[in-house]
């Protein structure tokens, strides 16, 4: 942009501005006898923190001394000695969790658990081959896991490094009558009563209160939301009214950073009694997410199940059989071929890759690896309008006349004004409104005149006036004055009528979000003496700019996507409810009836729910209203998501299914939330959904199959122990065949799913997901019946039909395995066509190893004996009226997800 390079006209260079590079850390803690803030108020009706009294109005005389400190600072012993006790400034945040502690917490998941027991059990009965395997499984899965998530940890650590951790102090060397020296420091060894100065780029280190202050604002939409920097300004004698944690003018909070002007202040609250801390410590433990809630669901009624079996099978084979402990191991065996062994191998293997793809492909971190379960599963992404759907930044779109008419000579002289005051003013940068003007005007529009004088922008005037002279107008000076419309308005000449109508004029215009700036002008008659605000009176108007957000440049096409994608993209903000619908009609999102913070209020959390199902946006938004929207669409049955960065949207981020942040989002969020974008980007959002969407379609797909399979076998073993005179197969057939089943299941990890299975959220629904596997499982069984009746046929004559038996059936079941394994595949209609490469190599070789173990050495090894031709043709039949059967039963089930 021209503007930022070029010199002044007159000969000089503009200023430049202070590096934000020299940022302050976002960190601090208090020390216990230093006196906090008597003037922060608490959020809400929440109490206070420890050691923090309700708000009472000090001088700041009052404060500097229940500090013990003065307008010089503290001296270098002084700082020592309340370092050395109180310990560093630093915020309260979680330990690093050790990997040892991590491995163990895995075993917290309800069928890693049940295989831990059940590979004891074995042990115990001295079924060595089971209990190791099984034992084996649950180290892998507890080892995929804990490495998975140490390596999110040590890219959020990473993250944390990044940031600048130095403050501009006011210390003292030596004894209480030396000299004050500013000095930077490690924003660590800040203490309370630390006089620290501010600067343009600054992050605030602390909660400060303002001592001295010139042309001071204050970014804090990290803490607000509120995009608009906040105006700051020392005040004497507070008057205890302010309403709100952040309403203080004359108070700077942790996670803020100036826009421009500078300060002095005293640090009066650090770490774990800063507002900042406080807002983020009012989040509770966090609920169970859809993935949770979903897998513990299915699990406890499957180890429900499970639990019955072996009871079952040891009556039956004493009652029908008179047999004793001898089938404990068949049992156990049993059981074991109900439990998905591979679940949490499988699971953590889809989740890891998944993880590791979009940590590479697109700079996205996986905190929690169930999260990108979830983020497959969200239909509702919660989010702000500002720095998502827009840049955070204003754009000039058009200038218009007194009578709303297209003017770009308004636009000049806004320019003007702009520029001449930033030159002459010596401000170390523009705001944002007046660098949207640079940006808008043309150099060769400023040439005509040169600056003579400049009165900057001032929170009381509300207006900036540069006094220029222009080419062709000798003896003459023009005041340019550009500003707040009722504050520029009231110095015009104008009639009352004349001044009422702009003024509804330009309440029209802000009504559709916009901002505006007034612009005036007046001749004065050259002269030496300075000028002053007495001099802006009787101007004359010349219009209004016109300002808007920028838009986001990918947010138009990303929300499309997500719509495409099932996803219902809710606005919540604390803006203007007419700038949060302007922007979704300018993104072709249709905000509909548009409900603010006092609709909220007015709702039951049974009303809200119903209105959070069909509104859009939601304004004037306090963390509160959206916290409690996200648990209204949760308590709907809805998995939601929310992007935010700032500590305002740290309760609504604890409350959603699923966190998701920026890597620039502060400290605090970025260890509340499971995802961390590289850039505050729907589209990011969008790739990590489908990311996590291949993910759930592939776990979803393995419990299917491998469930109905288990269900159908562990049926059909029940039936087989009951009616035939010995075990209808042995646990080391079982052991080998499950062995084969599981290895073979890892494929899943390895598939891409068909695009038709992406298009909706893949949730798994406990209820209709049992029913389902239960069906196929029934059908299953039914086939393993009709194969039992094939080997009672064509073994009846045979001298060893237990091991024919045996041989045979271990055949039939790893051929309907790697039947089911190619139709099942995919759980919507059109996913499941054609199995992918790695699922269709792993199905062949199962087959392949069902009909040739048998005819190998390794055959006798585990009693089982050659087949005779005969049973491969009949085997044959069977397996055709099973895939029959299972198509049918599939496209049925596929119609009624579809339907859903």
């Amino acid at each position: 942009m021209w503007w930022r390079w070029s010199g002044r006209w007159s000969g000089s260079s503009p200023p430049v501005p202070r590096s934000p590079g020299l940022s302050r850390a976002v960190a601090a803690s208090v020390p216990e006898t230093a006196a906090p803030d008597p003037r922060v108020p608490d959020a809400g009706d929440r109490p206070a923190p420890t050691g923090q009294r309700a708000p009472v109005a000090l001088t700041a005389l009052q404060v500097l001394r229940r500090l013990d400190s003065g307008p010089r600072g503290l001296t270098d012993a002084e700082a020592e000695l309340r370092l050395a006790r109180h310990g560093e400034n630093v915020l309260p945040a979680w330990r690093p969790v050790s990997w040892p502690r991590r491995f163990l917490r895995g075993l917290r998941d309800p069928f890693t658990a049940v295989l831990l027991c059940l590979g004891l059990v074995s042990v115990i009965v001295a079924a060595w081959g089971t209990g190791g395997v099984i034992l084996s499984l649950v180290a892998v899965s507890c080892l995929l896991r804990s490495s998975g998530e140490h390596r999110a940890d040590r890219a959020m650590a990473a993250l944390r490094e990044s940031v600048a951790t130095t403050a501009t102090v006011l210390r003292r060397a030596g004894s209480e009558e030396s000299a004050a020296r500013p000095r930077e420091i490690p924003a660590t060894e800040l203490v309370p009563g630390d006089v620290v100065r501010l600067g343009p780029g600054d992050l605030v280190p602390a909660d400060v209160r303002l001592l001295r202050a010139s042309g001071l604002r204050v970014h804090e939409a990290a803490l607000t939301g509120e995009s608009t920097p906040v105006r700051k300004y020392p005040l004497d004698t507070p008057s205890g009214t302010d309403v709100g944690p952040f309403a203080q003018p004359h108070m700077c909070f942790l996670g803020s950073s100036v826009a421009y002007g500078s300060a002095t202040a005293v640090v009066v609250a650090t770490g774990a009694r800063t507002r900042f801390a406080a807002v983020h410590g009012t989040t509770g433990r966090r609920e169970g997410s859809a993935f949770d809630q979903a897998v513990h669901g299915i699990s406890w009624t499957l180890i429900r199940f499970m639990l019955l079996t072996p009871p079952l099978v040891l009556t039956a084979g004493a009652a029908l059989h008179g047999r004793g402990l001898e089938t404990l191991p068949f049992a156990v065996a049993v059981a074991v071929g109900l439990t998905p062994e591979m679940l949490p191998v499988v699971v953590t293997t889809v989740l890891a890759r998944g993880a590791a793809r979009l940590a590479r492909d697109h700079k996205v971190i996986v905190k929690r690896l169930p999260a990108l379960h979830d983020l497959g599963a969200v239909d509702v992404l919660c989010l702000d309008k500002t720095g998502t759907l827009t840049q955070d930044r204003p754009v000039v779109t058009r200038s218009v006349d007194a009578q709303g008419q297209n003017d770009p000579e308004v636009l000049r002289w806004a320019g003007v004004n702009a520029w001449w005051t930033l030159q002459l003013a010596e401000l170390p940068t523009p705001d944002a409104l007046d660098e949207a003007i640079l940006d808008a005007t043309g150099e060769d529009e400023l040439l005509d005149c040169d600056g003579v004088a400049a009165l900057p922008f001032d929170p009381v005037r509300r207006l900036a006036t540069a006094v220029v002279r222009c080419s062709g107008r000798l003896g003459t000076h023009t005041l340019v004055v550009k500003g707040a419309v009722e504050n520029v308005l009231e110095r015009c000449a104008l009639e009352d009528a004349e001044h009422g109508r702009l003024l509804a004029l330009a309440a029209r215009e802000a009504e559709t979000g916009a901002r505006l700036l007034a612009v005036a002008l007046a001749e004065r008659p050259a002269r030496h003496r300075d000028y002053t605000p007495a001099d802006e009176r009787g101007l004359d108007f010349r219009g209004f700019v016109v300002l808007r957000d920028a838009l986001a440049p990918t947010a138009a096409a990303a929300l499309g996507t997500l719509a495409e994608r099932g996803v219902a993209v809710k606005i919540l903000t604390g803006d203007h409810p007419g700038t949060a619908a302007h922007t979704c009609h300018e993104l072709g999102l249709d905000p509909g009836r548009v409900l603010t913070a006092e609709d909220i209020d007015r709702l039951d959390d049974t009303e809200l729910a119903e209105a959070a199902r069909r509104t859009t946006v939601f304004a004037r938004c306090a963390p509160e209203h959206k916290a409690r929207l996200v648990t209204a669409l949760r308590d709907a049955g809805r998995v939601t998501g929310f992007l935010g960065d700032g500590v305002n949207d740290v309760p609504a981020l604890h409350a959603a299914d699923v966190g998701i942040c920026p890597k620039s989002a502060v400290d605090v969020v970025r260890e509340t939330v499971d995802v961390v974008l590289a850039e505050k980007d729907l589209a990011a959002v969008d790739h990590a959904i489908t990311v996590g969407r291949i993910s759930g379609v592939n776990i979803a797909t393995y419990l299917h199959i491998t469930l109905s399979s288990n269900l159908g076998n562990v049926i059909a073993m029940l039936a087989a122990a009951l009616l035939l005179p010995f075990l209808p197969m042995l646990p080391a057939q079982v052991l080998v065949q499950n062995l084969c089943f599981d290895a073979a299941q890892l494929a899943f990890a390895y598939s891409r799913p068909a695009t038709d299975a992406l298009r909706a959220p893949t949730r798994l629904r406990p209820s209709g997901f049992l029913r389902s596997i239960t069906g196929f499982g029934l059908l299953n069984a039914t086939a393993d019946v009709a194969t039992f009746a094939v080997l009672l046929l064509t073994t009846r004559a045979a001298a060893d039909a237990q091991d024919i038996f045996h041989s045979g059936w271990f055949t039939e079941n790893l051929l309907t395995q790697a039947l089911v394994m190619i139709l099942l595949r995919g759980t919507r209609q059109g996913a499941g066509n054609s199995a992918a490469g790695p699922v269709r190599f792993a199905a062949a070789a199962l087959a392949a190893i069902g009909i040739v173990l048998p005819l190998t050495p390794l055959g006798p090894m585990l009693a089982m004996g050659p087949l005779p031709p005969l049973y491969y043709l009949l085997l044959a039949t069977v397996l055709a009226l099973y895939a029959t059967a299972l198509r049918a039963t599939k496209s049925r089930y596929d119609g009624q997800q579809a339907e859903r």
